[in-house]
């Protein structure tokens, strides 16, 4: 694509990795992308209230609020804006709520600009995903239920801590953790 970028489409990247941030924001911006950048969710609202991106990429876990807060809110602004999430601490629970919010697809990290891109265009799921051989491990099981409740309490980590019955120090050294995949 060329032309100057306000004929471009715009791109709201909201990551707070910076290199990540600037190597993506780099290739979508060689791919015809007008971007924006946003390292944490109230920053992204902030650009996102000057102009309405019409596609988005948001990291999951950012300092502050969920990347989900602002998946939310840029659904509220315009339900046709294609938002990939992104994550370095994939679950269930947080894959679930993505969708649900409106989110087009929800990616782990690393992923590239030409997954995201194809993420946008994405129209329906695949039946050809491979399933798990083996059920989750006990940690993965934990990381899971953890993520459920997280979300459930909107990211609230005193009151998730409170749920689960546990002190939110510990809460947040286990949030800490990747558990592996199986």
């Amino acid at each position: 694509m060329t032309g100057s970028p306000t004929d471009l489409p715009t791109l709201l990247l909201a990551e707070d990795d910076l290199l990540f941030c600037q190597v993506m924001g780099n290739a979508l911006e060689k791919r015809g992308f007008n971007v924006q950048i946003a390292h944490n969710v109230d920053e992204g609202i902030t650009l996102s209230e000057k102009t309405a991106p019409e596609y988005a990429v948001i990291d999951l876990n950012m300092p502050g609020p969920s990347g989900l807060v602002l998946v939310k809110h840029l659904i509220a602004i315009d339900p046709h804006t294609r938002i990939v999430v992104l994550t370095g601490f994939a679950s269930v629970a947080t894959a679930v709520e993505t969708i649900k919010l409106g989110a087009m697809h929800y990616l782990s990290k690393p992923a590239d600009a030409d997954e995201v891109i194809a993420a946008f265009y994405r129209e329906e799921g695949d039946p050809d995903v491979k399933i798990a051989a083996q059920p989750l491990s006990i940690n993965r099981m934990e990381w899971e239920h953890i993520q459920k409740v997280l979300s459930d309490h909107d990211g609230n980590i005193s009151a998730t801590a409170r749920a689960l019955g546990m002190h939110r120090r510990t809460l947040q050294r286990k949030l800490q953790k990747r558990p592996r995949l199986k």
